[in-house]
């Protein structure tokens, strides 16, 4: 598979694109089995749906939530350690379905489709967790978007590490598969967006709205403002434990947060696609 080198990472070229347009419904992306890609679209606790993985590309998601464990150095995905099974590898849920689909659809996702994020959340000790993902990932460089001595090499999926993460063993490697999710502070940092091109963060933190009703103005006028900061340092935003129904998630849109989080996939992607008819 040829790999594109950029100048400008591809995430980039997102933020502005889904200012745009929600959702992709071109005659070439529109295959019997392939909804249109929804760029906002991002399902948290994915693997919670009953068919992990493949629930969420049936309803056109382009960015997914795993949360892992390092258990007897395997990486299994689990809400808690007590719910990991052997059985479920992120190999197996995540990394495997998605290079065949890839294989089968011209090393996109969705055919002619735009890179997807696989966001690995880390549940358990940071850089032992990272070494032995970074293990994996190298299996999978075929398919992975990748940074090398100050480029970037796009591909199929942008892997962005959450949770508990290890950004100084990650920040001094010359070659990496994945990318890191950073916190609405790192806004205030000076890291590269090819080390942190996602930022993420619990709306509890900075908001107290809970989607019933319109949205204080004080408090839309920060949600803007910091959505307003991570562009301009081209980065996309995120938050989690947001409100998660359609008057939260048209606020969400037009403050122009770029993946909006839920559980609700099916209700997701309607409202969005309503919105691309409009």
């Amino acid at each position: 598979m040829r790999l594109k080198i950029c100048n400008a990472f591809s995430l980039t070229l997102l933020i502005r694109a889904s200012t745009d347009m929600l959702a992709q419904p071109s005659n070439l992306s529109r295959t019997t089995n392939s909804p249109p890609p929804l760029l906002r679209a991002h399902a948290h606790n994915d693997y919670e749906h009953p068919r992990p993985l493949l629930d969420a590309l049936d309803h056109g998601f382009c960015s997914i939530e795993a949360d892992i464990y390092l258990v007897e150095n395997k990486l299994l995905v689990a809400h808690d350690r007590d719910q990991a099974k052997p059985e479920r590898t992120l190999q197996a849920l995540y990394l495997d379905p998605l290079r065949e689909r890839a294989r089968k659809n011209g090393g996109r996702v969705y055919p002619n489709g735009p890179e997807m994020v696989l966001l690995v959340d880390v549940k358990s000790e940071a850089e032992k967790t990272y070494a032995a993902l970074r293990e994996v990932l190298q299996e999978y460089s075929d398919m992975l978007s990748a940074y090398r001595d100050g480029s970037i090499q796009t591909n199929a999926i942008t892997v962005i590490v959450s949770g508990n993460r290890a950004p100084k063993v990650m920040a001094a490697e010359s070659l990496r598969y994945a990318f890191i999710d950073g916190r609405i502070e790192d806004l205030e940092g000076n890291e590269s967006k090819y080390l942190i091109p996602l930022v993420s963060d619990n709306w509890s933190r900075t908001f107290h709205w809970r989607g019933n009703g319109p949205m204080p103005g004080d408090e839309e006028r920060r949600l803007r403002q910091i959505v307003d900061k991570a562009h301009g340092q081209g980065r996309r935003i995120r938050f989690w434990a947001a409100p998660d129904g359609r008057e939260a998630w048209q606020t969400l849109l037009d403050a122009g947060v770029d993946l909006i989080n839920t559980d609700n996939l099916e209700g997701l992607q309607k409202f969005l696609l309503n919105q691309s008819g409009k």
